[in-house]
């Protein structure tokens, strides 16, 4: 089976035009195959776009593109409760569970376990294929030496894998609304302001270095993730799905360098080369190399700091 190109849910808040224009854009221009939807962060959010999610599929699937619906990834109110439970009892769809509370009302059927399960080792992946699961994300910590073993075992138990290869990593999520806090407003009267940092808020150290993002709940890297330059060997590992996380960048360009290194027509220099004239950064890779998340190791130099 030929590699697969998918982007991910949207982890951010944007308004309902945005996402709608971008998704128009993705099933129209891009040559991504899969296409993950749903609010995966904040329940608040949610119903700004539910009512436009039929329209999304059956225009993405007119452009050809699987669709697959994204759980929650933090599950702590009886409305949150119900609200993943109904999304998973919802057998007409491919659903990808993102939290625990989402196990019970796919058991049994296939599934796709997302990167906020955390799925670390093997014995992890084969208790959650025995019940269903066909294809995990890989949490983007792993590093190469664990996600070789993890692709050897998932061959022999029929599960896919796949992994993200662009944008902010997503790294925590919290009881506690960062995005509120730092506008002096509590989680419940927030105003969504949110919806201000379309690609996270940059925390900075108290020496002024940039450090982190937030994103509502959610911690990720300042960083953007960018294994381009990783692609033949991830493929020569057997990983068959390559994830792109939303970003207020060119995705269509972004996915087209993508594609164009999944089919070998371009190499590792010349996809680095199209994304940094983006205008997005700076690049990381440093988990996938066992080293920390921040640093960017290149491969014909060695080490170098992002």
């Amino acid at each position: 089976m030929p590699p697969k190109l998918t982007l991910g849910p949207i982890l951010f808040h944007w308004d309902a035009d945005t996402k709608r224009d971008f998704y128009a854009r993705i099933a129209d221009e891009s040559p991504i195959d899969t296409v993950y939807l749903g609010e995966v962060v904040c329940s608040k959010r949610a119903p700004f776009f539910e009512r436009y999610l039929p329209d999304i599929v059956e225009r993405l699937e007119r452009g050809g593109k699987t669709s697959v619906f994204s759980t929650l990834s933090e599950v702590m109110l009886p409305r949150e409760r119900k609200m993943t439970t109904e999304l998973c009892a919802q057998a007409d769809r491919m659903i990808e569970v993102n939290n625990a509370a989402g196990l019970g009302a796919v058991y049994g059927r296939p599934h796709r376990i997302g990167p906020m399960m955390n799925v670390y080792n093997e014995r992890t992946m084969a208790h959650l294929a025995a019940r269903g699961a066909r294809h995990i994300a890989l949490p983007p910590e792993l590093p190469r030496t664990v996600a070789a073993e993890m692709a050897g075992n998932a061959r022999q138990i029929g599960v896919a894998l796949e992994v993200q290869v662009f944008g902010r990593i997503p790294l925590a999520l919290s009881a506690r609304c960062f995005h509120a806090r730092a506008h002096g407003r509590s989680k419940d009267e927030c105003q969504f302001v949110c919806e201000n940092d379309p690609d996270g808020l940059t925390l900075t150290t108290l020496g002024g270095d940039r450090m982190l993002a937030i994103n509502g709940i959610q911690t990720l890297s300042y960083g953007y993730l960018n294994l381009a330059a990783e692609i033949e060997d991830m493929l020569a590992l057997g990983i068959g799905h390559f994830r792109l996380s939303p970003h207020r960048t060119d995705m269509i360009a972004v996915a087209t360098i993508f594609a164009d290194r999944l089919a070998g027509r371009s190499d590792g220099p010349t996809a680095m080369k199209a994304l940094g004239a983006l205008g997005i950064g700076p690049f990381v890779n440093g988990f996938w190399h066992g080293l920390a998340g921040h640093l960017y190791r290149d491969q014909r130099v060695g080490t170098g700091l992002a």
